[in-house]
């Protein structure tokens, strides 16, 4: 079946059926598509520590890894 053919049967079944979950779960899966920055999904926690190591980077407050690594073994 082609992708037209596809949507005019996904349009008919939505169009016909009356169950709000259903019709929830279609319109996550659109927002889902629409959301695809990771960013969206951590917490601010994690933001604020990947800010905070962006500066430290820019600062040249960073170590590369075979150094920090060197010091763990």
């Amino acid at each position: 079946m082609n992708i037209q053919a596809e949507k005019i049967e996904l349009a008919k079944l939505l169009l016909n059926t009356n169950d709000p979950k259903i019709i929830q779960s279609i319109k996550q899966i659109f927002r889902k598509e629409k959301t695809t920055d990771f960013w969206d999904d951590l917490t601010s926690n994690q933001k604020s520590e990947i800010k905070t190591a962006q500066k430290q980077i820019k600062e040249g407050a960073d170590t590369d890894y075979n150094s920090f690594m060197s010091k763990h073994r």
